[in-house]
C-alpha cells in the first residue's frame, strides 16, 4: 500500500504527538465499545425479567446460560487469532471484531422477543466468536505501533477502555431501560459500533508503513524503537518451545486466573445488587459502575508508576511486571475473601469492598497483559 506522508517540520518531531496516538485512541474506543456490548446483557437481563410476565421470566439457570454463552464462542478463536494477526495484520481482525459484535447487538432485542433465552444465547455466542479476535489483534497492533518505552503508558490507555466501557455501560443502562425500555440499550450500542467501524476503516492501519497519514519522522521513530520496518518478516513460530516455555505457561496461568475472577464478578454484580442488596435498576447501574471507574482511574496510576520505574531503572522489566501483576491478583483475591464476611445487607460496605477488589485489579494491565508484547514473536 502506498504511503502518503505529511511534511516534516522538524526531524525530531516523531517523538511528539502523532499518528500513533490516533491509533491508540481508535483502539481505546474499540475496547470501550466491545466491552459495552459485552456487558450490556448483564444489566439488560435484570430489566428483561422485570418486564416479563411471571411465566415468561428467565430462571437463574437460564440467566446463567445467557450470560455465559458469550464465552462459548470467545474461547474458540483465541489461539488462531494470534497467527491471523501476524499474517494479515491487526486492523482487519479488530474491524471484524467490532463489526461482528455490532451486528449481533442490533439483532438482540428481536432475538429476545421472538426466540427467548435460546436465541439470545446463540447471538451472544456469535458475539464471543467475533470478540475472540480482539485481544490477539490488539497485542499485534500495540507491538507494531507503540515504541518500547511508551508501551506501559499507551498500552494501559488502550486496555483501560475495557473498564471505562464496562463502567459507562453499567451507568447508562439503568437510565436507558428506565426511560426507553431495555431494547434501546442494544440499539444505542449498535449505532456507536457502526460509526466506529466507518471511521476505523478509513483511518486505521495495521502498521506505521501502511498508514496513509503518518509522517516520515514518526514512522522512523516507531520502527527504530521496536526494531521493525516494512521489510521485517515474522519468524516461524516454534510451537513446541513456546508451549513448554515457563514464561508462556506463566502468562497462560495468569490470564486464566484473571479472566475467571474478573468475569465472575462482572457478570454477577448487577444480579448481586438486585437480588442480595435489593436496589432498583437505576441505582444498580450506578453502584455496579463504581468499581470499574476505580479500575479505570487506577490503570493510569499503574501505567505511570510502571513507566517511571523502568525509566529510573529501579527494577528490571521482569521484576516490574511481576510486582504489578502480583498486586493486581492478590489484592482483589483478598478483598473478595473479605466480602464473604461483610455484614448482610450493608450496601456501603459491599460496594467499598467490591471497589477495592476491582480497582486494584488494574495492576494486571502493567503486569502479564503488557508483558505479552515483551515475550512475543511479533
Amino acid at each position: 500500500m502506498e504511503t502518503q506522508t505529511l511534511p516534516d517540520t522538524h526531524e525530531k518531531s516523531g517523538g511528539g504527538l502523532g499518528m500513533r496516538h490516533v491509533q491508540v485512541f481508535l483502539l481505546f474506543t474499540s475496547m470501550l465499545l466491545c466491552y459495552c456490548m459485552r456487558v450490556d446483557m448483564s444489566m439488560a437481563i435484570v430489566a428483561i425479567n422485570d418486564d416479563a410476565a411471571p411465566k415468561d421470566q428467565w430462571s437463574v439457570s437460564m440467566q446463567s446460560v445467557v450470560l455465559s454463552s458469550f464465552f462459548w464462542g470467545y474461547i474458540v478463536l483465541q489461539l488462531p487469532s494470534g497467527e491471523l494477526a501476524a499474517r494479515w495484520g491487526g486492523k482487519p481482525l479488530v474491524w471484524v471484531s467490532v463489526g461482528g459484535t455490532t451486528m449481533m447487538t442490533a439483532l438482540m432485542p428481536l432475538a429476545v422477543q421472538f426466540g427467548g433465552y435460546g436465541a439470545a444465547s446463540a447471538l451472544r455466542a456469535v458475539q464471543g466468536l467475533a470478540q475472540g479476535f480482539l485481544f490477539p489483534a490488539m497485542h499485534a497492533l500495540i507491538g507494531k505501533w507503540v515504541p518500547l518505552h511508551e508501551k506501559s503508558r499507551l498500552g494501559t490507555i488502550i486496555y483501560s477502555g475495557a473498564q471505562l466501557g464496562t463502567a459507562l455501560q453499567l451507568i447508562v443502562s439503568g437510565f436507558i431501560a428506565e426511560a426507553w425500555g431495555w431494547p434501546m440499550i442494544f440499539y444505542v450500542n449498535a449505532v456507536l459500533g457502526a460509526v466506529w467501524c466507518a471511521v476505523y476503516m478509513w483511518v486505521g492501519a495495521s502498521a506505521p508503513h501502511q498508514s496513509r497519514y503518518i509522517s516520515k519522522s514518526e514512522r522512523h521513530y516507531i520502527e527504530t524503537s521496536i526494531g521493525q520496518d516494512e521489510d521485517y518478516k515474522k519468524p516461524k513460530t516454534p510451537w513446541k518451545i513456546l508451549l513448554t516455555s515457563p514464561a508462556c505457561i506463566a502468562l497462560m496461568v495468569a490470564h486464566i486466573g484473571q479472566d475467571w475472577g474478573f468475569w465472575s464478578v462482572m457478570k454477577q454484580m448487577p444480579s448481586y445488587m438486585s437480588q442480595v442488596l435489593d436496589v432498583d435498576i437505576t441505582t444498580n447501574g450506578m453502584l455496579s459502575a463504581v468499581p470499574y471507574i476505580a479500575m479505570y482511574l487506577l490503570s493510569f496510576v499503574f501505567g505511570y508508576l510502571s513507566d517511571l520505574t523502568l525509566k529510573k531503572q529501579w527494577l528490571s522489566i521482569t521484576a516490574c511486571r511481576k510486582l504489578s501483576n502480583s498486586i493486581g491478583a492478590f489484592g482483589p483475591a483478598s478483598a473478595l475473601v473479605a466480602l464473604t464476611f461483610a455484614p448482610a445487607g450493608n450496601l456501603a460496605v459491599a460496594v467499598l469492598i467490591l471497589t477495592l477488589a476491582v480497582g486494584i485489579n488494574a495492576g494486571h494491565y502493567t503486569g502479564f497483559l503488557v508483558n505479552i508484547n515483551n515475550v512475543s514473536f511479533l
